[in-house]
């Protein structure tokens, strides 16, 4: 960290991520850089993983079976997260390299193209998840009871998909023009509702009333976004011809979508073998304990997500720019902050796990599994933070096939044959110990990739 820059130095940047300005994130100290996309960031994710928090804490109280069917249902709600992303991925990088050459008709164009791809793959989507609810619990691992008292919050939730499509997306597009404050009001709100909502839907409607809150926040996120698309200050300002189809657009981002597609459907997918094979060798107590574990993993990762996203916006923005080695230095910068925080982050887990857990659960056996998950989890924070800012800067430069190798090299040929070998051998403890030693590999292997340096020849 830059000596120039005292506490209250420091504390003056972090004032300003608060405030509605046009920066230009390729000029300027690198740090402060940092810091004013990745705290609006940060909180923008901090919320939406306080909701999971509070929505588990709430589907605790209906019982184990109900923890396991939000847990499955979000295993498979994932893959949407993983298109989702994906195709965020690909409009962020494309629309951050277009503000970064001073082509705001181009990044509009490129943000139009991207919501008509979202609203062809979430309504596919919606349909195979509402029919096929009962299937894909059953593939899952669940109970019968599950199932029948389940597939109504499942197919609420697979059905409204769209709503995490637009929410993502559309965030992906403030982050690429470099309008964080936005992502992050947008967010809040939805996460905001939800927050208020889920006990209410709950109390009326049980475990359904949890994706119904869900939904509704979600889509009240989404029409703030479209609302602040109409105003003349925006950056991106979208038209009405920029509505449409362009083909040479729409496959230069899914040149760069699909792989980043692939890459999170790679890192889901290895996800949900886990969840099912802790279902297997563990039960109903176990899916439930790693569940809430794995909750709270997601809340306490968010410092690093926050960081990876600001890593995309400057690499794009600064190759756009014609600045390579300012993207570079911005990288290293991003991955120091992040394996610090991170550092503290896993010394708090190992300390007081058994804290954290016992505000969701008075069960015994699901919160032995769930501090022994948490435990598990949080000793590769470190590795988390750092292959997260590589991966995603990779992605901010368009070169998504990199990271969709490492992914399935390690998620799919390394970690879920060495879960399925350690959890024969030590039951639901070991299929979770292959998520931190796969995230090394990870680390190690992308910042080979990283030092190469052919990330900055990539043309979007």
């Amino acid at each position: 960290m830059p000596a120039s820059h005292s506490p209250r130095q420091l504390l003056s940047v972090v004032r300003r991520a608060f405030k509605n300005e046009a920066r230009d994130y390729t000029q300027g100290p690198i740090l402060d850089a940092v810091i004013l996309l990745a705290v609006p960031m940060m909180l923008e994710i901090g919320l939406e993983s306080v909701f999971a928090l509070v929505d588990i804490f709430f589907v605790s109280r209906l019982g184990a079976d109900a923890i396991a069917t939000v847990g499955l249902t979000e295993s498979i709600v994932t893959l949407v997260y993983a298109l989702s992303m994906g195709l965020a991925v690909g409009a962020t990088a494309m629309i951050a390299r277009r503000v970064g050459e001073k082509n705001p008709a181009g990044a509009a164009r490129a943000a139009a193209q991207s919501i008509l791809m979202a609203v062809v793959l979430s309504g596919l989507l919606g349909v195979v998840g509402f029919v096929g609810a009962p299937s894909i619990l059953e593939f899952m691992g669940a109970s019968t009871k599950v199932i029948e008292e389940g597939v109504i919050f499942t197919r609420i939730m697979l059905g409204g998909n769209i709503v995490i499509f637009m929410l993502f997306l559309l965030n992906g597009i403030f982050r690429g023009a470099g309008d964080a404050n936005m992502a992050m009001r947008s967010l809040w709100l939805a996460s905001g509702i939800n927050i208020v909502l889920c006990p209410i839907g709950i109390h009326w409607f049980g475990l359904p009333g949890a994706a119904i809150a869900t939904v509704i926040g979600r889509g009240a996120g989404v029409c703030y976004q479209v609302w602040h698309f109409s105003r003349r200050d925006v950056v991106v300002r979208m038209v009405r011809g920029d509505f449409v189809p362009d083909l040479k657009i729409i496959s230069a981002l899914s040149g760069i979508a699909w792989p980043a597609s692939l890459q999170f459907l790679i890192g889901s997918g290895s996800w949900i073998i886990i969840t099912r094979l802790v279902a297997q060798v563990g039960g109903m107590a176990a899916a439930a304990g790693y569940q809430i574990a794995f909750r709270n993993f997601v809340f306490f990762i968010l410092p690093a997500w926050g960081l990876a996203n600001a890593a995309e916006t400057l690499v794009g923005q600064n190759l756009g720019a014609g600045a390579p080695e300012r993207a570079r230095l911005s990288v290293i910068t991003t991955m120091l902050i992040s394996a610090v925080l991170m550092l503290f982050v896993t010394i708090g887990l190992m300390v007081a796990p058994g804290s954290i857990i016992g505000l969701f659960t008075t069960d015994p056996e699901v919160a032995r599994h769930g501090i022994e998950g948490l435990r598990m989890i949080g000793s590769g924070y470190v590795f988390y933070g750092v292959s997260m800012v590589l991966v995603q800067s990779l992605n901010g430069a368009g070169a998504t096939k990199a990271p969709t190798w490492l992914n399935f090299i390690c998620f799919w040929l390394f970690q879920t044959p060495l879960a399925y070998g350690l959890a024969t051998q030590f039951g639901p403890r070991g299929a979770m110990a292959a998520v931190p030693i796969a995230h090394l590999l990870l680390t190690i292997l992308a910042w080979r990739v990283f030092q190469k340096g052919t990330w900055q020849t990539v043309k979007v």
